[in-house]
C-alpha cells in the first residue's frame, strides 16, 4: 500500500492523459474548421460574379447581333 502512494502516476497514465489531450485539441480545431465552413455561403446567387473579359466580349457580340 505504501508504494503505491510513494509512485504517483504510472508512465502509462501519464502516456493516456497526453494522448487524450491532445485527440481533445485535435476535435477542438476541427470543430472550429467545421464552424467556419459552414458560414461559407453555398449558393452562387448570394456571392458576388465577377465577369471575365472573355465573357464580356460573347456579351458583346451578342447584344450587337440582337441590335443590327
Amino acid at each position: 500500500m505504501e508504494h503505491d502512494m510513494r509512485m504517483g502516476l504510472s508512465l502509462w497514465a501519464i502516456v493516456a492523459i497526453v494522448c487524450n489531450s491532445v485527440v481533445g485539441v485535435l476535435i477542438l480545431i476541427l470543430f472550429v474548421i467545421l464552424y467556419k465552413a459552414c458560414k461559407v455561403p453555398s449558393h452562387q446567387g448570394k456571392m458576388p460574379v465577377f465577369i471575365t473579359e472573355l465573357e464580356q466580349t460573347k456579351a458583346e457580340q451578342k447584344y450587337m447581333l440582337s441590335a443590327a
